[in-house]
């Protein structure tokens, strides 16, 4: 039966929307942490999720449309329209699932728009101290002469950047 097919690429999808959610926690633990050095490797992370959920998704599709047909519903239809019409126990996991797919949804969302919030603050705060050393540090030329700032011109650089 396509239904108990459908509940396992859905299971499946659910799990990788909470990988996701965890992924986008320890993002924005490193941004949090000032320890850029795992940044990188961290969103890495999150996009490397976020591809096996498309490929995931493209499944669902195309067994969202077996599972209509078999049902005698359109193409394409929402989950809510599928569960409507699904025999038990199929209608009561199917609202399961869809409950928990907006409530996976909305904590992401809020999660990414606050990453991407501290990533914003981060930048704005190294571009502002980076704007606040005017003048470059003393340093050897090619000639190997030493250049040497004006006095008064020390500035003093927080090392967490």
């Amino acid at each position: 039966m396509a239904l108990a097919d459908f509940c396992r690429i859905l299971w499946r999808e659910r799990e990788l929307l909470e990988l996701l959610l965890f992924k986008l926690e320890e993002e924005q633990l490193v941004l949090a942490s000032g320890r850029s050095r795992w940044l990188a490797h961290a969103t890495r992370e999150v996009e490397a999720v976020l591809e096996q959920i498309r490929r995931s998704e493209q499944v669902r599709s195309l067994e969202t449309d077996v599972v209509a047909l078999e049902l005698g519903l359109p193409v394409g239809p929402s989950l809510a329209a599928i569960a409507r019409v699904a025999p038990e126990p199929y209608s009561a996991m199917l609202l399961a699932h869809r409950d928990s797919f907006l409530a996976l949804t909305a904590e992401i969302t809020e999660l990414a728009q606050a990453n991407r919030r501290l990533l914003h603050e981060g930048m704005v705060s190294l571009s502002e101290a980076l704007a606040a050393v005017e003048e470059p540090v003393g340093t050897y030329g090619p000639g190997a002469s030493r250049s040497v700032p004006r006095q008064g011109a020390g500035r003093l650089v927080d090392e967490a950047l």
